[in-house]
């Protein structure tokens, strides 16, 4: 019988920070060379998605992923380039969906406290 919980994100999360743990880059360098093989690999929307918010923290901007895509360019393809346009701003758009959710339920909260008075 499968265990409860999410052991596929599980296992990804644990990957993800023995990875970080272990390498000699600053954060700012290990969000460059996660970016360009994310760009190789053709990665989904939903790891552009998972990857936001380290990026955001590591002070990384758009001029940066755009300078990242730029160079990536002329080994990977402009093929490649173009779809991790596409998947951030699908990414993008899936936060927007998340946050506004978010405060859509917020909202209700509110509303059901302000009830309760």
């Amino acid at each position: 019988m499968p265990d409860e919980g999410s052991p596929v994100l599980d296992t990804l999360t644990e990957m993800t920070a023995v990875s970080v743990e272990h390498n000699s880059l600053s954060p700012r360098e290990y969000l460059v060379a996660r970016l360009a093989a994310m760009i190789a690999v053709d990665a989904p929307p939903i790891s552009w998605f998972a990857t936001a918010a380290a990026v955001e923290e590591s002070g990384l901007t758009v001029d940066d992923v755009q300078g990242i895509m730029i160079a990536v360019a002329p080994v990977v393809g402009a093929p490649r380039v173009m779809a991790a346009g596409g998947h951030i701003v699908r990414a993008l758009g899936f936060a927007i969906a998340v946050s506004e959710a978010e405060m859509a339920e917020l909202d209700e909260e509110d509303d059901e406290d302000d009830e309760d008075e």
